[in-house]
């Protein structure tokens, strides 16, 4: 069996630990000791099931079974002060209290009567499994393969970060460098739903990156993408090649995720958990949240402990709350930070719980907090853009909107294409409200919406800016159409989320601009 937690992979069968695609040294005991905790891992094993298990049930003394104990923690990255993975509970015994997913082993060889050919037969692959199979050097220039390579490497890497996701070691991946593949064939191989096939072409001084996403088992192109830009620095363009194709990859894998599970006459927790992130990447209207809720809902009901699922609760929970759509607000408020707390407590490194509780701080009046929030997410994934557009939303609340530029358009050299850059022009462009620039904000309410038109409250505040720039017609076309997405929206939805004055001075100009657009008061 191979276990999966965090950006570690555990393989029983050839007795290997890698973190990502680096292997981890492990001394048999410790190995040995990992084993039966994961394989243990619903219940608290005492000293003697241990020794009984590790040592078959010789005298081992407290110091030793310590020592093997931190050993195991370090292998994992844990220690004995956070205990995140592996739990003492004193007294009585230890707990491995992380995450976990089980995929089953590389397949075996099964001889197909008839033919001369050996296959391997296909178990069902895990979820989020994919290969960044070796990206080819079109440039004829040997001395590129380095920076070619370094691409591959660093994608397998990033994209072991996104939760719940199986990713092939490097090692593995590069078996097939140089090699004519049939995708059908690599997923039977290494038993694994996505191959990630790309190019790289370097020819005077520009730079083009092709990549393309394809299902091994119908060898259908999912998606594609393609980065051209001037040279530059080789290495700050390899970090941002990487970041963006990660950040985007997430969101594509997940929407395949969700497509198979709606064919699945009985999808499992995590099944459904896809399904549910599928709806919330649509755009926050009542609808489609709505329809998130009841996934998470029905996914936690399977498994109580799905903390993808958990987070997923909070976030619709913090999203209702911070997008204006309901009456009882802070209501909204308190359950997904109940919510979100859970799952941290169940998993401390979860960065999307630490941006999302970070979020639901900065939207009462808790900016400080928040703000730490985001930057602890960032310390676990430097990726998340989502995290770098909060901070910047943050500074509207404290009064600092012309700093939020910087961050928003951090958040989009990281994912420029991300489901959810439209809220990051609708953060850009009520700083902009802020600081009394409403052409600006006009441009950027309208790039908003079209990334997604699915956003009631950003019809509201364009509706808003137009009025401040006398365009009355336009306004209320606006309202109308934020309206028909939201009908119950009135003014009095917009409690005070800050009591920094100069927030205080912009939100009411907002408010007092969408009462002459048209907007309900409530």
């Amino acid at each position: 069996m191979r276990y999966l937690f965090e950006d570690y992979t555990f393989d029983t069968e050839r007795r290997e630990l890698y973190r990502a695609a680096d292997a981890v040294s492990a001394t048999p005991q410790v190995f040995d000791l990992l084993d039966y905790l994961i394989r243990n891992r619903e219940r608290v094993v005492s000293k003697d099931d241990l020794i009984s298990a590790v040592w078959n049930g010789r005298i081992v003394s407290d110091a030793a079974l310590t020592t093997r104990l931190n050993a195991a923690r370090n292998a994992i990255g844990d220690s004995g002060e956070r205990q995140r993975l592996i739990k003492t509970l004193p007294r009585i015994g230890f707990r491995f209290v992380g995450s976990v997913q089980e995929a089953p082993l590389r397949p075996t060889v099964a001889v197909v009567v008839g033919s001369s050919h050996e296959m391997p037969s296909r178990h069902s692959p895990p979820p989020l499994s994919i290969v960044v199979l070796p990206f080819a050097n079109l440039s004829g220039d040997p001395t590129q393969d380095y920076f070619v390579d370094g691409i591959t490497d660093s994608l397998t890497t990033d994209l072991s970060r996104i939760r719940g996701s199986f990713v092939i070691a490097r090692n593995s991946a590069f078996s097939y460098k140089g090699k004519s593949i049939d995708v059908r064939q690599v997923g039977l191989e290494l038993n694994i739903r996505y191959v990630l096939e790309g190019s790289v072409q370097r020819s005077d001084n520009r730079l083009r990156v092709n990549v393309q996403l394809v299902d091994t088992e119908t060898a259908n192109h999912l998606w594609a993408e393609r980065f051209d830009k001037p040279i530059a620095d080789l290495f700050d363009m390899q970090d941002e090649i990487v970041s963006r194709l990660a950040n985007t990859l997430k969101t594509q894998l997940i929407e395949a995720e969700a497509r198979r599970a709606e064919c699945l006459p009985h999808p499992n927790s995590m099944d459904l958990y896809f399904q549910g992130i599928a709806w919330l990447n649509k755009g926050p209207t009542p609808d489609h949240l709505g329809r998130a809720r009841a996934f998470f809902e029905r996914a936690l009901a399977l498994d109580s402990k799905n903390v993808e699922a958990l987070v997923g609760l909070g976030q619709v929970d913090a999203i209702f709350g911070g997008s204006f759509l309901c009456d009882d607000a802070a209501a909204r408020f308190a359950a997904a930070e109940t919510t979100l707390s859970r799952a941290l407590s169940f998993f401390p490194d979860h960065a999307l719980a630490h941006m999302f509780l970070g979020g639901v701080q900065i939207c009462t009046n808790r900016a400080a907090f928040g703000i730490a929030e985001c930057e602890r997410a960032l310390e676990i994934n430097r990726n998340l853009a989502e995290a770098h557009a909060l901070v910047g939303w943050a500074k509207i609340f404290i009064g600092r909107a012309a700093e939020t530029e910087v961050h928003v358009q951090e958040a989009l050299r990281l994912s420029p294409r991300d489901s959810g850059a439209y809220r990051w022009l609708h953060e850009l462009g009520i700083a902009k409200l802020m600081l009394g620039a409403d052409v600006e904000a006009v441009e950027l309410l309208r790039r908003s919406l079209e990334c997604n038109r699915n956003n009631p409250i950003v019809y509201f505040q364009l509706g808003a800016a137009l009025v401040l720039l006398q365009k009355t017609v336009e306004a209320s076309a606006a309202i109308q159409e934020g309206l028909t997405l939201d009908p119950k929206f009135t003014i009095r939805r917009m409690r005070r989320m800050s009591d920094h004055p100069v927030f205080r001075a912009g939100s009411k100009r907002i408010r007092d601009a969408m009462r002459t657009a048209g907007v309900p008061k409530g």
